[in-house]
């Protein structure tokens, strides 16, 4: 896969690279270290975040993060996401997907093994859409598993328009059940529990909570429990609501500051202090953890965020470059 710009960042590398329909955004990024930028207490990480400041990073040896689209740009509209002024959602092919992994694998070729390769199906793009995720977590198993220790994982905000969107998240988690042995995860972009605030967030296209809950039913996930993640901004968290549609013994809660990306900034959103202290996080972790969630609390580096580690900036910064250079 051509890789059209190589954009170096404090904790990896964005790439942007050419797929059969046009150019695609991924990453490959080192990490800090759960000790570093987590808190989970049912992990035994019990350190409070105050602000998580740019240091070391664990060997790619230990833990590689490779983050890639699963389609050119998106049609959803997130009011919190700038992927759509890339342009509308096409699904990237299989071979689009193999290729962003294989040239993230290929920036560091003195790599042979991790312990742990976790694959974000993240990028640009609403995963649930494209079937060629599922082929490609299989064939992730079955061709790079050996060596890499891959931990696959699908982000999706389960669009209400999706009409196939039950039998791909059925399939993902029989692929995450059986084929990696539980060793595979599933994030819902939760945010908030009032139908209100996600219309607005989701644009009106995101299935609401009671019908996400449905669509599980008869789902038991084996390993790492399903997601739920919440993107702080002053959204409502009704602990009791969640738990009522949303069995703790099969679902998590991740809790993460807002990425600062240039629609937050346009719509107003961010989560207060998110970079420099542990308070913005304290009162929902607890709630959530009084009605029985296992809880973990992510907060990246200030470099991280404002390194265009957000989805579609790097290729949003060329266009707006060659707009201003009069190229097109």
């Amino acid at each position: 896969m051509n890789v059209l710009k190589n954009i170096e960042t404090p904790t990896g590398n964005i790439l942007i690279v050419q797929g059969h329909k046009g150019k695609l955004e991924m990453l490959s990024l080192g990490d800090y270290g759960q000790a570093k930028n987590i808190k989970a207490d049912f992990l035994g990480l019990s350190r409070e975040l105050e602000g998580v400041p740019h240091g070391d990073l664990l060997p790619l040896t230990e833990k590689w993060v490779l983050t890639i689209s699963s389609q050119y740009g998106c049609s959803i509209g997130c009011e919190f996401c700038d992927v759509p002024r890339v342009g509308p959602g096409a699904n990237a092919s299989l071979n689009d997907l193999q290729g962003q992994i294989l040239t993230g694998l290929h920036l560091h070729p003195e790599i042979k093994s991790t312990k742990r390769l976790n694959v974000h199906f993240a990028r640009m793009g609403e995963p649930t859409y494209n079937p060629a995720v599922l082929d490609c977590g299989k064939w992730l198993h079955d061709h790079v598993n050996d060596s890499y220790r891959v931990h696959p994982v699908v982000s999706t905000m389960m669009p209400s328009d999706n009409e196939w969107l039950k039998t791909f998240i059925h399939t993902w988690m029989r692929i995450k059940n059986r084929v990696y042995e539980g060793n595979a995860g599933l994030q819902i972009s939760v945010n908030s529990t009032s139908e209100e605030e996600r219309r607005r967030m989701f644009r009106g296209k995101a299935l609401r909570l009671f019908e996400i809950a449905r669509l599980f039913e008869g789902v038991v996930p084996f390993g790492r429990k399903i997601a739920l993640n919440f993107a702080l901004a002053g959204y409502e968290i009704d602990e009791q609501l969640l738990a009522a549609l949303f069995s703790p013994e099969m679902f998590m809660c991740k809790i993460t500051p807002m990425h600062e990306t240039a629609a937050v900034k346009r719509n107003g959103l961010e989560t207060v202090e998110g970079y420099t202290s542990f308070k913005p996080y304290q009162d929902v972790e607890r709630r959530l953890k009084s009605v029985g969630f296992d809880v973990i609390v992510f907060v990246p580096s200030k470099e991280e965020d404002e390194s265009r580690i957000t989805c579609g900036n790097a290729i949003l910064a060329d266009k707006i470059r060659a707009t201003r250079g009069g190229r097109i």
